[in-house]
């Protein structure tokens, strides 16, 4: 298993964690609802959701200040032009394997208007690939503002629970505080991780405390409520991050850190395996309890993409997962070497 040294060992794990949750979810909801019924996955992903995607936008901008002064053109090319660069390859990957279904219900115009509105409605799974370099843009853009007042407006907007019916819209504003929030807490978050590196025994009675408070609050009916929905992400992210860090030190979770490492390939391929182990489960194991469908779904959509980039990335194939050089803003050739030539 290949891992880079140089990378902050339990970020990966929190990666990693994230991005089984993430993959978790959507096989869990995806076989509910081909079969019709609820499974005991669906009580995970139930008890997951306050913090899942508020914990994965919080990772997504702990080493933004790392890279936040850079030139526009440097800044562009790793912080936008990469992901658009995904997304628009994995957007058409996926529609190469929709596009016979979508035509059946709608025609092959259907199709090209549904193709076209997914470079302005994020199309599927794909959404936050999408929405990250708004987050990038934006937070360079209010650099200037004093944090405080711009984590207040990104904290009111979540709040509001603003439901506008265009994902890039409601999501921004769901999701942008905790993406801030790692940014502008990105210190704090490093000390809480050496903290609980440095108490074990308090790390874990804490957590068991988080798991109890998170499922009264989940199973209660609370975790929807503005402002608790709030603080259960912060908390939660939290959580992930003292899980994280106590994970670090296991050799046994070596695989999960692998998988937060490569969690773009994981985020950006998951959706065929998904599908097909799905399909294939409910049509020729009918009587398997719908919780091991879920979770061996849940596994093929893990491991599989893994698989793939293993086996692609020293081939020419590898533009799946690696951005080719074409595809990079070049740096701009220095005056000097310009004028020589």
């Amino acid at each position: 298993m290949d891992l880079n040294p140089d990378r902050v060992a339990w970020v990966d794990y929190a990666k990693g964690f994230c991005i089984v949750m993430v993959v978790m979810m959507h096989s869990t909801l995806g076989v509910e609802t081909a079969a019709g019924e609820t499974s005991w996955m669906g009580a995970l992903v139930a008890f997951a959701k306050p913090f899942r995607m508020p914990d994965f936008s919080l990772i997504s901008g702990l080493f933004l200040a790392r890279v936040i002064d850079r030139n526009w053109r440097s800044y562009l090319d790793t912080k936008v032009v990469h992901f658009a660069y995904f997304y628009v390859l994995w957007v058409t990957i996926q529609f190469v394997f929709k596009a016979p279904g979508f035509a059946a219900e709608s025609g092959w115009a259907g199709v090209a208007h549904a193709y076209v509105l997914a470079f302005i409605e994020p199309f599927g799974t794909l959404w936050f690939i999408y929405l990250l370099p708004i987050f990038f843009v934006v937070t360079k853009l209010m650099r200037d503002v004093p944090q405080a007042m711009l984590w207040s407006a990104a904290a009111f907007l979540q709040i509001a629970d603003v439901q506008t019916g265009w994902i890039v819209i409601d999501e921004f504003c769901s999701r942008f505080v905790y993406f801030y929030s790692g940014y502008v807490l990105a210190p704090y978050v490093f000390n809480f991780a050496a903290t609980i590196a440095g108490n074990r025994l308090e790390a874990l009675l804490f957590l068991a405390a988080w798991a109890v408070f998170e499922a009264v609050m989940v199973f209660g009916g609370y975790s929807e409520i503005p402002v608790v929905n709030l603080g259960l992400g912060l908390l939660g992210a939290l959580a992930v991050v003292a899980v994280s860090v106590l994970l670090s030190t296991r050799g046994w979770a070596l695989p999960l850190r692998y998988a937060g490492e490569n969690s773009i390939v994981v985020y950006l391929a998951f959706f065929l395996p998904m599908a097909t182990t799905r399909s294939l489960l409910l049509k020729f194991a009918p009587d398997l309890d719908l919780g091991l469908v879920a979770l061996t779904v849940t596994a093929a959509g893990v491991v599989t993409p893994l698989i793939l980039h293993v086996l692609v990335k020293n081939t020419h194939a590898r533009f799946l997962f690696k951005r080719p050089a074409w595809a990079k803003l070049q740096p701009p050739e220095p005056r000097h070497a310009a004028a020589t030539a």
